[in-house]
């Protein structure tokens, strides 16, 4: 008897063992384990983008999607799968971006959206390498007489809320003992026109979005903007996937980053072809010649990359330049141009 309680005993815990087991593998499926493999056997990529955003994420009256992040849509898809069009675009807003992420209806999300602690740790994303680096702004009427943020007391402020950019007017204004009346909205398709109507004095946001309304605004007979000088966040944005799934985040990161080496040397979407495995400059050898091991990728992802789509400098100057926010001399300018740019990224070798 004492020797068959013994069996049980060991019975039920290979039982429970497996069962953990069992466990770990659903989640590491949940997590987003093996999206390589299922875009790939899939042939498209979801990618979660902005369709309202001028310069970032837009659609036109055809039903096509331009802008700086749907350009690395098309990248990762360059990358990933060799083809730059293999893209389903899934429009998203700002409260359901990261839900359709963890859940799966998107592989990738492009939607400049903000890397901070807090949404690492608790939306279970994973967030890679930085395209473009921003702050967050405040934009008024250029004949309110508006010039500081004491100069806005008690005005009502335009703002989407679920946004670090809520947090971070709240969080400033309050500091600096400011007091203000907050007006939200879910979108920036709903705010804009409320801001010209005047609901609301102040519309805060990244300082490129409000560039592109205010641009969009005064090209479209609207009140002249003012966008004031001071900056009171940081707002690194870039591509976020699911946790757990290292492989497709490295797929992601390697991607995206081969279109800044591609830049720092002087490779271009003109010139891609020209060069060669044999190239004298070693790192172009390596660059064209397929030398990255491990990462899951076909030996020529980056050139399809660049032929495809271009290099960081031509997606910038294509979509953000025209903004009236130049490459040259901004945070996004590459490091070794001199003019304080931090876009750097690790050798390709």
């Amino acid at each position: 008897m004492k020797l068959t309680k013994r069996w049980l005993v060991l019975l039920l815990s290979l039982v429970l063992v497996g069962a953990a087991c069992g466990d770990d593998d659903d989640d590491d499926a949940g997590g987003g384990s093996g999206t390589l493999e299922e875009v790939r056997d899939r042939g498209t990529l979801r990618c979660g983008v902005n369709s309202v955003l001028p310069g970032f994420g837009l659609v036109d009256e055809a039903g096509n999607y331009t802008g700086f992040d749907v350009d690395f849509c098309k990248v990762v898809a360059a990358g990933v799968l060799g083809d730059a069009g293999a893209v389903e675009y899934v429009p998203l807003g700002v409260e359901d971006r990261f839900t359709a992420l963890q859940s799966g209806e998107v592989d990738v999300l492009l939607r400049n959206s903000t890397w901070t602690a807090t949404r690492d740790g608790q939306e279970g994303l994973t967030f890679v390498f930085t395209t473009f680096y921003d702050g967050q702004g405040v934009m008024v009427p250029a004949d309110s007489g508006f010039t500081t943020l004491e100069d806005l007391a008690d005005a009502n402020v335009c703002t989407l809320t679920g946004t670090t950019t809520e947090l971070n007017l709240t969080s400033v204004f309050n500091a600096r003992g400011i007091p203000f009346n907050p007006v939200t909205f879910t979108d920036s398709a709903e705010l804009r026109p409320a801001y010209e109507a005047g609901q609301c004095e102040v519309w805060t946001s990244d300082r490129s979005q409000l560039a592109a309304f205010k641009l969009a605004i005064e090209s479209e007979g609207g009140a002249e903007q003012h966008i004031m000088d001071e900056t009171i966040s940081k707002e690194p944005l870039g591509p976020a996937v699911r946790d757990g799934d290292s492989a497709w985040a490295q797929a992601v990161q390697w991607s995206v980053m081969a279109t800044v080496i591609a830049w720092e040397l002087g490779i271009d979407s003109s010139n891609v072809g020209s060069f060669t495995a044999d190239d004298a400059n070693p790192a172009i050898a390596r660059f064209v010649g397929g030398a990255a091991p491990g990462l899951g990728l076909d030996a020529d992802f980056a050139v399809q990359i660049i032929s495809q789509v271009g290099n960081y400098e031509e997606i910038y100057t294509e979509h953000i330049a025209p903004l009236g926010l130049p490459l040259e001399g901004s945070t996004n300018d590459l490091w070794t141009n001199g003019n304080g740019g931090v876009m750097y990224v690790p050798p390709y070798s």
